[in-house]
């Protein structure tokens, strides 16, 4: 089976625990926590999923590595190491900031610019793309990237908003050339 679908089985229910314990806010921080151990250290992941180690010294290793995080996460954690599927925490991850965000009405967004954003222009965006999307607010990650000369181009889900100098240049180039 697909990790991916297997990976939303697994965030739903969390997502469910989550919403009948009232931990919903906890829970996406200390997944996003949880996510960043696992892309930072490959080793980790490496050593879960030795076929050497025994399951009891695995286990250890997350109940310490995690001690501080909610016994629902941490439970998720030790079942998905049990069945073998620890490889799939950073998707698990992925699926239930998602869910989190579908509740909420909230879309995540990266902004590309010449030179970084101000909080103030992030609102701004977030205030006008938001309700293009049909959502409340946007959590918009802003990546610098110089070659655009100027303006923004904006990334929600699979859509792009291309506002940018150079993109203009692109259009008119393509308009003079066909």
């Amino acid at each position: 089976m697909n990790k991916e679908i297997i990976a939303k089985r697994y965030a739903l229910a969390l997502f469910q625990i989550a919403t009948e314990k009232q931990l919903l806010d906890q829970l996406e921080e200390e997944i996003r926590a949880v996510w960043q151990v696992f892309a930072e250290n490959d080793k980790f992941l490496s050593l879960l999923t030795y076929p050497k180690l025994s399951l009891e010294k695995k286990k250890t290793l997350i109940k310490e590595t995690f001690a501080a995080v909610s016994s629902p996460l941490r439970n998720t954690l030790l079942l998905l190491l049990e069945r073998h599927r620890i490889d799939i925490v950073p998707q698990l991850a992925e699926q239930f900031i998602l869910l989190v965000n579908e509740a909420r009405g909230v879309a995540e967004a990266t902004a590309y610019s010449a030179r970084p954003l101000t909080e103030e222009e992030k609102r701004a965006l977030s205030d006008v793309f938001a309700k293009k999307m049909g959502k409340t607010t946007l959590h918009i990650e802003n990546i610098v990237d110089p070659s655009l000369i100027g303006g923004v181009k904006l990334r929600v889900g699979n859509r792009i908003y291309d506002g940018s100098i150079s993109g203009k240049l692109e259009r008119i180039q393509r308009q003079l050339i066909g």
